[in-house]
């Protein structure tokens, strides 16, 4: 038997009662039973026990979105060579990690995958199609009716129901993709709010993926009746506050770029039903707000610091009211989850890096990069190590390229310059090219001084072969060469990287499908066991349970 659909206008749930359970468990039969869930199970299962008896007691899932191995390669050369080194030689932070391994990306229907299917493989151990959430391949993408009976616990969820607090932190918007997986089940990654919904899915009951943030508690609780430890998310930083507000200009916040903010039609002010059910959380829409919170009296944070998403790195000085980096909304999170004593499991994307790739700039995606880096060595700093399970991995990869035979320490941004030599190579077109490129996209663009990626879908596709003698091409306005003409360049399907630190890091190794992340943070912290200790009320030695 599979899940219920319980919806309304205000939440989407599945009925805990509706689960087929064998024994005390929280995770439904049919996620259970999943090929892909028990592949992985029976791979972990393989594995030596990991070294000590330590377990998790935090575990914070670090995802690079679009970081794939050409990207962590070119931003590590890029960050040694702003220290003044030659940057081969360079490592970022997750580099010195102990345990390394690879995922398959693709997706259930999709041999190059997007965030959507990839990350809900990452929360729930099973992969699914491309563009839907927190479903399994059951589905059909739009249509809201197949959602039922196919929703998939994330591991969110179980720290959720554990005790544990939870933080969810995007510098896209946080009902983007890769977020949004962590807590909603939606027929459609592009139904953020309810003005983006077909009205036949609206009148069967689904519910957007805004809303489902708001009603994270609720859902839960509505889930798992029986639950005693669910208290709603901590902390929520991003960008999105559209999906949040109702279409209405005396909705707009202080720092609103466009003239209505909200995208809502249904009237509803989600920030303001947020700050009724956590009077006493803090939400935060700029710089100001955010560096005023103190995260020892703090219980909850909601910010926003954008209508979309957030600024590029490179662009961020230029936000109106001032935007809090990666690194500054990681360790503020961090300060907040640590106030309880049962730990806690938090989310970080860098969701620019992707945007920047698709953009065509390598300068933004490799800044975004390093400051992810900088995210997780602050991170490693800041948290007790014997405790704290650290994963950082990517969603997918991009059709990004490190090419030619540039000569050891030529600038990363640079022109193929060869061995033996102070002028750049030529092609066969008797033309310089660049170290970095994309197989498709818009191609080139020169920006000269620009540090906002998205400005170069203002202007013409020029993919194909440009003069580039007379260009900068290490200037933040540079867009490199493409091959093939696109309106925007696309992801690519070859594995990436998944890196490993902390208690259970260890079974961080070889190539796997995506969906074992679920399993190692899973194993690693005993999730699912504390859940279902918190859901049924039991005592571990009663079932023999360490």
């Amino acid at each position: 038997m599979k899940t219920t659909l319980l919806a309304s206008s205000v939440m989407l749930a599945f009925s805990v009662n509706a689960f087929a359970f064998d024994g005390y468990k929280v995770i439904p039969e049919h996620q259970l039973n999943n090929p892909y869930y028990t592949d992985a199970v029976s791979k972990l299962d393989a594995k030596p026990r990991f070294a000590g008896k330590k377990r998790a007691k935090n575990v914070i899932l670090f995802v690079g979105d679009g970081m794939g191995v050409s990207t962590v390669t070119a931003a590590r050369i890029l960050e040694g060579q702003l220290k003044g080194m030659m940057g081969e030689e360079n490592n970022l932070s997750f580099d010195m990690f102990p345990f390394t391994g690879f995922a398959k990306t693709y997706n259930v229907d999709a041999q190059t995958p997007d965030s959507a299917g990839t990350m809900t493989a990452m929360m729930s151990g099973v992969k699914t199609d491309v563009g839907v959430i927190g479903v399994d391949e059951d589905i059909i993408r739009g249509d809201c009716s197949t959602i039922s009976g196919n929703e998939l616990v994330t591991a969110l969820e179980l720290a959720e129901l554990s005790g544990k607090s939870t933080g969810i932190i995007s510098t896209a918007r946080i009902t983007h993709a890769t977020p949004a997986a962590a807590y909603a089940k939606s027929a459609d990654r592009n139904w953020e709010d309810i003005s983006d919904m077909p009205s036949e899915a609206v009148g069967l009951g689904c519910v957007d993926i805004a809303s489902q943030l708001i009603g994270f508690e609720a859902n839960l609780k509505n889930s798992y009746p029986t639950a005693k430890r669910i208290n709603g998310l901590e902390v929520v930083m991003g960008g999105g506050r559209r999906h949040f507000l109702p279409k209405d200009p005396s909705f707009n916040s202080p720092d609103a770029r466009s003239s209505t903010e909200g995208d809502r039609t249904d009237g509803r002010d989600l920030i303001a039903e947020w700050q009724s059910m956590y009077p006493q959380g803090s939400y935060v829409f700029d710089q100001a707000g955010f560096d005023a919170i103190d995260p020892s009296s703090t219980e909850k944070i909601f910010g926003l610091f954008n209508e979309s998403h957030m600024q590029y790195e490179a662009d961020r000085l230029n936000d109106i009211a001032g935007e809090p980096s990666l690194s500054e909304m990681t360790i503020k999170a961090i300060d907040v989850l640590d106030n309880n004593r049962k730990g806690y499991f938090m989310v970080v994307e860098s969701g620019r890096i992707d945007h920047a790739h698709h953009a065509g700039s390598a300068y933004n995606a490799l800044t975004e990069t390093i400051e992810f880096a900088k995210a997780v060595k602050e991170t490693i700093e800041n948290v007790d190590m014997d405790d704290t399970l650290i994963i950082v991995t990517a969603d997918h990869s991009h059709v990004f390229t490190i090419a030619g035979y540039p000569k050891r320490g030529n600038p990363i941004l640079g022109k193929v310059v060869g061995v033996g030599s102070d002028e750049p190579a030529l092609a066969a077109d008797d033309m310089p090219y660049t170290t970095l490129g994309y197989t498709n996209g818009r191609g080139f663009q020169n920006l000269v001084g620009e540090t906002n990626a998205d400005a170069a879908y203002s202007q013409t596709i020029a993919a194909g072969r440009t003069d580039l003698t007379h260009v900068d091409t290490e200037n933040s306005g540079f867009h490199q060469e493409a091959l093939i003409p696109l309106s925007s360049e696309t992801h690519a399907g070859e594995d990436i990287a998944i890196y490993g630190k902390g208690p259970g890091a260890s079974l961080v190794g070889g190539t796997n499908e995506q969906s074992v992340v679920f399993h190692i943070m899973n194993r690693a912290a005993r999730l699912d066991k504390k859940a279902a200790r918190s859901v049924y009320r039991y005592k571990p030695w009663e079932r023999g349970e360490d």
